[in-house]
């Protein structure tokens, strides 16, 4: 946990400045590809992601480190040749988790926040998932337990392996020649994150191309198809923790909704979209019909509202990064109390970006429960013994986010919507 913690510390910068350059860089080649918006929203769910991840907010039902005791048959000597093994291994158990998710109801709840921008740019790959609670991930990695790789070495390996996913949700970037043979690429990624007929479901590698050339579920970018991203039923709001738990919330419905009792149990498990046609013919969805012809969600912001809300997004970043900076000193139950104020702020933003008329109440409900903890401990979380004048920088800002989101809620330009 404090280790994740101080790694992503050097982490969250980098990232934070690679998209902040790809923007600078769209709009230098008069291509920009990563509208403020949707940067916000996806750095948002980055936030929400690593919070939870560094929190530990997740039940593993089966251990790597209890698979490597029953399962190891070899044991091999720590040198370069385990750590090969040990990222083919991750990245033959993420392709299949990662397929899996697409292909079953019940799986895509943890990955829809991932593929619902409806741009692809680098911010959209930190739309990660708070929704997996339970992890199945490590029943992929028997291969590596049987070759005898230590649980040690998979903790270094595995977030190098995630890290390394990153770079290539860029439209900036063409094929890559040879390398389209090996690695997952930038075209690559555009067919899998595309919801074009010929690319729907394609290309799930996460590192390597050739499981998906094995496996047939390979598709190659084609020039004349341009990709259209997103899903095919979009989520209509930047609020990230909403996406997290739509598909789950619609599962439930429809379940509840079924008539028969087998729809209520098999809709868990059938392919993704599946519903049960009883329900599907009362309770329609919005569906996207035609790729080409759909008008993107992009509800109108002022200057002013888009530049508060970055705003807030980088007060959080600082804010988070005093968290990971400080987990053993701030230390349990608090470390999870403050993780509550992270989604509440978050929660708070992204309903005043979506144009909520009740997001007032949710920045008083984030300011109410930060001036509890200050009041009753006198400074937030140790902020103001470490930086003084920090906690009195607090007080204002939460003031201010009350005050301006009363102010943006209530304006009655705010309430038109974008061309």
């Amino acid at each position: 946990m404090e280790t994740y913690g101080k790694i992503l510390l050097i982490a969250m910068p980098a990232f934070f400045a690679l998209v902040l350059f790809e923007k600078f860089w769209g709009l230098w080649k008069g291509n920009d590809t990563v509208p403020v918006n949707d940067m916000i929203s996806s750095l948002s769910s980055g936030i929400t992601n690593v919070t939870k991840d560094v929190l530990g907010l997740s039940i593993v039902v089966i251990s790597y480190e209890w698979l490597y005791t029953h399962f190891a048959l070899f044991e091999i000597k720590t040198s370069w040749l385990i750590y090969v093994i040990a990222f083919l291994a991750l990245d033959f158990a993420g392709y299949w988790t990662h397929r899996i998710a697409h292909e079953y109801n019940i799986f895509w709840n943890n990955h829809i926040i991932h593929h619902s921008s409806e741009e692809f740019n680098l911010a959209c790959a930190l739309r990660q998932s708070i929704s997996s609670i339970v992890k199945i991930f490590a029943v992929f990695l028997i291969p590596a337990a049987l070759f005898g790789v230590p649980p040690q070495v998979i903790a270094i390996v595995a977030p190098l392996h995630l890290f390394a996913q990153f770079w290539y949700h860029t439209r900036h970037i063409g094929k890559m020649g040879f390398l389209e043979k090996i690695i997952v690429t930038p075209s690559h990624h555009r067919v899998h994150h595309a919801i074009n007929p010929e690319y729907l479901d394609k290309n799930y590698g996460q590192i390597f191309i050739f499981w998906d050339k094995w496996f047939g579920t390979y598709q190659e970018e084609q020039d004349d198809i341009p990709a259209v991203y997103g899903v095919t039923r979009p989520v209509q709001t930047w609020n990230p923790i909403k996406i997290n738990f739509m598909h789950l919330w619609l599962l439930i419905k429809d379940a509840w909704r079924a008539k028969k009792w087998s729809d209520k149990f098999k809709i868990w498990f059938m392919p993704l979209g599946w519903r049960p046609a009883d329900v599907a013919a009362k309770y329609p969805v919005n569906k996207i019909k035609d790729v080409y012809h759909f008008e993107k969600y992009n509800p109108y912001l002022t200057k002013g509202m888009l530049i508060w809300s970055f705003g807030q997004m980088i007060v959080l970043l600082l804010l988070i990064s005093y968290l990971f900076g400080n987990i053993a000193t701030i230390g349990a139950p608090d470390i999870f109390f403050y993780g509550g104020f992270v989604f509440l702020t978050i929660y708070a933003y992204t309903e005043l970006m979506d144009r909520n008329p009740n997001a007032w109440a949710w920045e008083l409900l984030k300011a109410a429960y930060a001036f509890y903890f200050i009041f009753i401990r006198g400074d937030w979380f140790g902020l103001n013994a470490t930086f003084p004048g920090a906690l009195q920088a607090l007080i204002i800002y939460l003031a201010v986010s009350v005050i301006l989101a009363i102010w943006f809620s209530f304006r009655k330009d705010q309430v038109q919507l974008a061309n």
